[in-house]
């Protein structure tokens, strides 16, 4: 095998070295990605399952509106 011919081979290996930890660090990035769809998916389902409970509170539960609430006493 030639000077040239080894030197090829070695730059392929490396190339198919980089080219495989790139596809599993895709694979990672693509299955974290995943996770975090989920949870905000469900995230998004809390808070509308809160703001639908928030709507149910009577309005004589004591329970002030933001735009209803007094100044805090520093002001």
């Amino acid at each position: 095998m030639s000077e040239d011919s080894k030197n090829l081979h070695l730059h392929i290996i490396e190339l198919e070295s980089k080219l495989a930890f790139q596809e599993d660090t895709v694979q990672s990035l693509s299955q974290e990605l995943l996770a975090h769809h989920k949870r905000i998916e469900r995230l998004q389902l809390q808070i509308k399952m809160l703001a639908e409970k928030m709507q149910q509170i009577p309005d004589d539960m004591g329970i002030l509106r933001p735009e209803e609430e007094p100044l805090p006493p520093h002001y």
